[in-house]
């Protein structure tokens, strides 16, 4: 594994899952499970020690050295990191938001293609993710469930017979998974029909939550669709409850809004959509909250055959690069809010740009 804290070259290409060439990409950004897993022979986190946390973040770094095809796995120690170097790392969702602002001893083994990630020290003593374009669960769970015999043959988990999986929080007591679709629904809230369709999902144990999940906002229509527990339920009814039985409801819901705005209000439909464009190329300052809510736009203008000439990783590539802590990565120093805004401005236009090769 490689200890780093050079974040410049991550900060110029998108991870394989921000590619939008997944399986229904136009509308599932990204298909991702998480697993929770805790050392046996260690507290849970909320009654560990200073001394637990560094010996469990030790032994699972020197553990995860040793594994087989792990040698360009990067691993970041968190507790070194500045304040926006771990920002940079929940903007990627490659931590949670929790690990970021936690203190003590902690860190995070990123693949190279940042297609997966392991937490150390977070809510559980490892939270292990893989995360892959579109709407691609099945794929998903087969390199985790991998990922995951590779780290238990390592490491002996907390594991009860009756309960299985043994978690801090009990809504993950069980198989500890979490599945969880990003997704893209800009004609579900134009119709305003997003809450509706969302307080279906609560009815049958599926929960919501915004771009940067539990207690993030929900910005540029993307939302988090997942299961809330895992507890007597097996691996494959959690993969095929979301990704078989809910996600494609809602995809549905969504196609449908797309096609009555374009069979009701196409005109004006593209005029926003041209407006948004426009606006993105030619601000001279513009925030992060108007980015998002522009390029939301041009994306579903795009999907839609309104704009020629863009592809979809490169919007999904200006959703991340936009970002505070990305775009200061971007010009190798701290900006205020204000200058943000118009280095931001400066950023879109450039690219844009140079996508239409004007």
């Amino acid at each position: 594994m490689k200890q780093t804290t050079d974040f410049g070259e991550l900060a110029t290409r998108s991870g394989e899952w921000m590619r939008g060439t997944g399986p229904e990409s136009d509308i599932v950004v990204s298909s991702r499970i998480r697993l929770a897993r805790n050392l046996a022979d260690f507290p849970f986190i909320r009654r560990c020690s200073d001394e637990d946390r560094i010996s469990i973040e030790r032994t699972v770094r020197a553990k995860m050295e040793k594994l087989e095809g792990w040698k360009e796995v990067h691993y970041f120690d968190l507790e070194q990191l500045t304040e926006i170097d771990r920002q940079f790392l929940v903007e990627r969702q490659l931590v949670s938001r929790e690990i970021a602002d936690a203190d003590g001893a902690r860190g995070v083994a990123v693949s190279p293609t940042e297609q997966f990630s392991v937490m150390v020290n977070e809510e559980d003593h490892l939270r292990i993710q893989v995360m892959h374009s579109g709407l691609d669960l099945k794929s998903v769970w087969t390199q985790i469930n991998s990922l995951d015999d590779q780290l238990e043959s390592s490491i002996l988990y907390a594991f009860h017979s009756t309960f299985g999986y043994l978690t801090s929080c009990p809504t993950n007591v069980g198989t500890g998974l979490r599945v969880s679709v990003m997704l893209h629904l800009p004609a579900l809230v134009i119709t305003r029909q997003i809450e509706k369709v969302f307080r279906s999902m609560q009815r049958i144990n599926v929960t919501v939550r915004g771009l940067y999940g539990e207690g993030s906002q929900y910005s540029g229509d993307f939302y988090q669709v997942s299961n809330q527990t895992t507890l007597g339920r097996s691996e494959t009814e959690l993969v095929e409850l979301v990704g078989d039985n809910v996600v494609p409801r809602i995809i549905e819901y969504e196609r449908k809004a797309r096609q009555y705005l374009l069979d009701e209000g196409k005109q004006d439909l593209h005029d926003d959509v041209s407006r948004s464009l426009g606006i993105l190329s030619t601000a001279k300052k513009i925030s992060s909250e108007e980015t998002m809510h522009y390029l939301s736009k041009v994306r579903l203008g795009l999907n839609l055959g309104l704009i020629d000439d863009l592809a979809v990783g490169t919007i999904n590539k200006l959703f991340m690069q936009t970002q505070p802590a990305h775009l200061q990565k971007l010009q190798g120093r701290l900006l205020r809010s204000s200058e943000r805004n118009v280095e931001r401005a400066t950023y879109l236009q450039r690219h844009l740009s140079d996508a239409f090769g004007d």
